[in-house]
């Protein structure tokens, strides 16, 4: 299965690269089909693959050696195939704090996950199903790498099904569940709107709606967007 995917993906990634200096990548993952195909698919996209690892204690060393820009890791990984790859995560976190960190996921993890996105700017959580929209995958890594945040749709879904009758995102309509949905992907309003096929302006009143009815303090719009994400994810554990 991951020989088609990597093929699949090798035809996918033409015209992706970044004109100025390569991304820096740490790859971690203990299957090693799936992950020399990431590897190679970013390297097309313009990355620059620092190394790779098996585990978890190999990927803390790894990041200590290399300083990499972004690691991409599994949240399962040996020993234990629980969440140990989390557990490092989290460790290069509080070592690193610049470093971009993107966990990728069989499943979703919703209460191990909210730690590690509030912990700060360039955090990524995605569902393995997601490497194989190449473009969608990579841009997402850029966001990161860059600072930004990317947090799978099928992650908010799955607190949205675990909400509490006296849960705050009640006030929210369907419609304005699924922009903030799209909004924790990282989705800019002009990248919403062509997800739901609305205008642009439509986009903008739904998350002026949504951070109004989240009561959210005055600031920078983008703040105020990973604001109502995280005040999403954090609200899980309540």
């Amino acid at each position: 299965m991951y020989g088609h995917r990597a093929s699949w993906l090798h035809t996918r990634v033409s015209g992706l690269s970044d004109p100025g200096r390569p991304v820096r990548v740490v790859l971690a993952d203990d299957d090693v089909l799936l992950r020399e195909g990431v590897a190679g698919l970013l390297e097309r996209a313009g990355f620059e693959v620092a190394g790779q690892a098996g585990d978890a204690d190999g990927l803390v060393a790894l990041v200590r050696a290399q300083r990499p820009d972004l690691v991409v890791v599994d949240v399962r990984m040996p020993p234990g195939h629980s969440t140990e790859g989390l557990g490092a995560a989290l460790t290069i976190r509080k070592e690193f704090p610049e470093t971009g960190i993107v966990v990728l996921s069989a499943f979703v993890y919703a209460e191990h996950a909210v730690e590690l996105l509030s912990s700060g700017r360039g955090i990524g959580y995605l569902l393995k199903d997601r490497v194989g929209d190449v473009t969608e995958f990579v841009q997402s890594l850029r966001r990161v790498s860059d600072g930004g945040m990317v947090i799978d749709p099928a992650l908010v879904q799955d607190l949205v099904r675990t909400r509490k009758d006296h849960d705050p995102f009640d006030v929210l309509s369907a419609r304005e569940r699924e922009v903030l949905a799209l909004m924790a992907e990282g989705r800019s309003n002009a990248g919403i709107a062509r997800q739901i096929w609305v205008a642009e302006a439509t986009v903008e009143k739904h998350v002026h709606s949504i951070l109004g009815k989240l009561d959210l303090p005055d600031s920078a719009d983008d703040h105020r967007r990973v604001l109502a994400v995280l005040a999403y994810l954090s609200s899980a554990g309540n």
